[in-house]
């Protein structure tokens, strides 16, 4: 489950020159979509990958690589300020944001990829040892994969993967281990996402960037090396 702050979308083709205008404060939010988990499609869900290797001898210390498959769908129908040039309209002015002007979404994933730092703080075990409580904090940073679905000015284009820009954040988790291999973590993760060079209908380019948070769970199996 994610959560965005709004964002300042910028839309451009320089090379038709056509057009070059920004919604300002534009609102987006998640679809998860947990009621179809079992459909056929099985992009529709949001899902995580997590690789991790703990490498000191109290395995407190390690590296992860992440992959969020998140997705971001700027709302439909909303007011929001633009500004700008569309041919030879100037802009300045609040308008209604609707679908045959401009759609975006990244619907097949905001895509974050990252490496993370490993820092874990083990705060219970039982007396047998079966059972135990850490917190892991991971800050990290990596590249933004998105696959953007855009309409704008009535056509459509359903993009594909591309590296679009770059991502910091910082996950807290709290990990529950069974045993010595098993393992289930829930948390959070804040991060910031800079969109620089999104595709979008023809040549034209979109960029725009914002705050995110996610809750994440996730679980796994240890195998020890």
């Amino acid at each position: 489950m994610d959560w965005y702050t709004k964002s300042d979308i910028h839309f451009s083709d320089h090379t038709t020159g056509d057009f070059d205008f920004v919604l300002h404060d534009a609102k987006a939010e998640d679809n998860p979509d947990l009621d179809q988990i079992f459909n056929t499609d099985v992009a529709i869900p949001q899902f995580v990958y997590r690789f991790g290797y703990y490498f000191n001898d109290k395995h407190d210390l390690g590296i992860e690589i992440a992959f969020d498959h998140a997705k971001y769908i700027m709302i439909r129908e909303q007011a929001v300020h633009i500004t700008g040039h569309i041919k030879e309209d100037v802009l300045d002015k609040d308008t209604l944001v609707t679908p045959g002007f401009v759609m975006f979404e990244h619907t097949n994933g905001a895509n974050f990829l990252m490496v993370n730092l490993l820092k874990r703080k083990k705060f219970f075990q039982s007396q047998n040892q079966k059972h135990a409580l850490n917190v892991v904090l991971k800050p990290g940073f990596g590249i933004v994969i998105p696959k953007t679905d855009v309409t704008l000015f009535g056509v459509r284009r359903d993009n594909v993967y591309h590296v679009a820009g770059y991502i910091a954040g910082l996950d807290i988790a709290l990990r529950y281990e069974y045993g010595k291999h098993w393992f289930a973590e829930t948390g959070f993760k804040g991060c910031f996402a800079n969109y620089l060079n999104v595709l979008s209908v023809g040549d034209a380019k979109v960029n725009h960037k914002f705050f995110a948070l996610e809750w994440i769970f996730s679980f796994g199996y240890g195998i020890p090396l």
